[in-house]
């Protein structure tokens, strides 16, 4: 009998930290500025360069270690982890070992094989290190040191997950609880969360841990699930063929589906750590921390248990709309404005979320305002716009957030509700489309959905659709 394997998968996911400014000086964060223009003595290792403890980075922690059920280290300190690579300039980076921030949490969650609990083992503070660009057609390396000094948070589990499932719903789990705490925005694709895999296998039933690798380069949730399927193919074919797996760390090619060595994996001992001398030790009083559990805001599991009681609208549609702290805060305010909630919820599932899939973007990524949306769901009430019209306004308010009433006005794109010219265009139509009207009359009574579609072709898709089925069932008659 074939022998049955069993995955231990453990995560160790990196978040960049919203704060304005570096974990230990006073350089920007932003994304995207021209390469080492965010840069000083302190974040490129400049020799006699002191480090300055940036209070909003332990706030920022600690919100999230008390999201995660996390016990706070009233005491803890940074610690010096010791490594040359090039994108590292002081030859250190500043973290924490001995006493993290954050230790002993969990968050629960639900795959298809049900509910679980998912330990997370600490969470520590750290900083980021540079990033290197390969220059193929240079045939050389370069460093921006924009990123160094970036405040990160590391979430590291206990290896309780099982599938790419349990992964996936864990990792999803953390990202919405840390965008609502706007800690982070959670973006995979512009680096700010990022997500190391630890992975083993063993026979079902052993005691033991298999020997495991961990897998890096892994920026969308797409990747890291086929990354774990891969990685525990590979694994298992190993075992199979009697060799060993080694320990190492695994870098993943999502083109190529594939995963291969990049080091050996180190131990901590590797790295010599040690207390950094330029830090003080951070003290965390009792009042600090009530006043951080005092601020935190409402979760998404309190907010979807909120929206069924208040609102009346579909679970499927709580649940994709408070899966987005955005969305959520665009449902809520634009509902507050226009008081339909289910029409706001149709506009957000149906069209916000097509447009949102067809230019590969995130709800973070919306621009446009509630105030657009209440504008748009008002006059296609009115009838001031048909449902059609409304369609096409929607994609400019969702490309460039124009201004809903003026941009009807200015383009004409009011309703016609003159039903004299209305009835004039529907009799054209009907003396130029014998076939269709005997199909009707003989009894093919689909034949008055090509009528109505040339009638609204006529009239540049601004007439009224039940006035035109007024007038043609008239006409027909």
């Amino acid at each position: 009998m074939a022998k049955q394997y069993e995955t231990v998968i453990g995560l160790e996911v990196h978040v960049e930290l919203a704060t304005k400014t570096k974990i230990f000086c006073g350089c920007s964060t932003a994304f995207g500025g021209a390469p080492n223009t965010h840069t000083c003595p302190v974040c490129t290792g400049m020799p006699g360069s002191l480090p300055v403890l940036n209070r909003q980075v332990v706030e920022y922690a600690m919100a999230v270690g008390l999201a995660l059920n996390c016990d706070i280290n009233q005491y803890c300190k940074f610690d010096r982890k010791n490594y040359f690579y090039p994108d590292n300039p002081q030859n250190y980076q500043i973290s924490q070992l001995y006493l993290p921030i954050c230790i002993n949490g969990g968050v629960e969650i639900e795959t298809a094989g049900g509910k679980k609990t998912v330990g997370i083992h600490e969470i520590h503070m750290e900083e980021d290190a540079g990033k290197l660009i390969h220059d193929d057609w240079a045939d050389c390396s370069l460093v921006d040191y924009n990123r160094s000094g970036v405040p990160l948070i590391e979430i590291v589990s206990e290896p309780d997950m099982r599938s790419a499932d349990e992964v996936i719903a864990y990792l999803e789990k953390i990202r919405t609880t840390i965008q609502y705490l706007g800690a982070s925005d959670c973006k995979l694709n512009e680096g700010s969360m990022r997500a190391d895999v630890n992975l083993s296998v063993r026979e079902v039933g052993a005691a033991e841990y298999g020997t495991r690798t961990e897998m890096k380069n892994l920026n969308s949730f797409k990747a890291i699930a086929r990354a774990i399927e891969g990685e525990r193919a590979r694994q298992i074919e190993l075992l199979e063929d009697g060799k060993e797996v080694i320990q190492e760390t695994r870098r993943w090619d999502d083109n190529k589906e594939y995963s291969y060595a990049m080091r050996s994996k180190e131990d901590a001992q590797d790295y010599r750590y040690f207390p950094d001398p330029d830090l003080t030790p951070v003290s965390i009083s009792d009042e600090w921390i009530e006043r951080v559990k005092a601020a935190q805001p409402e979760f998404q599991e309190a907010k979807a248990l909120r929206y069924k009681e208040e609102f009346g609208i579909p679970d499927y549609d709580i649940s994709i709309i408070t899966a987005s702290k955005k969305m959520a805060d665009i449902f809520e305010q634009t509902t507050a404005l226009c008081h339909n909630p289910k029409k706001v919820s149709n506009w957000l599932m149906v069209e916000t979320m097509r447009l949102l899939k067809e230019r590969d973007m995130e709800p973070e990524d919306i621009t446009f305002t509630p105030e657009n949306l209440a504008k748009l769901i008002e006059l296609a009430d009115k009838g001031i716009i048909n449902s059609t019209v409304a369609k096409e306004v929607f994609e400019k308010i969702f490309e460039e957030n124009i201004d809903v009433e003026r941009f009807v006005e200015d383009n004409g794109l009011g309703t016609v509700n003159d039903e004299g010219a209305l009835r004039e265009t529907i009799e054209k139509v009907v003396a130029d489309n014998p076939q269709s009207v005997a199909d009707y009359r003989s009894g093919k009574k689909k034949a008055i959905g090509f009528l109505v579609g040339q009638t609204m072709k006529a009239m540049q898709g601004k007439a009224d659709p039940g006035m035109v089925n007024k007038i043609l069932l008239e006409l027909l008659q």
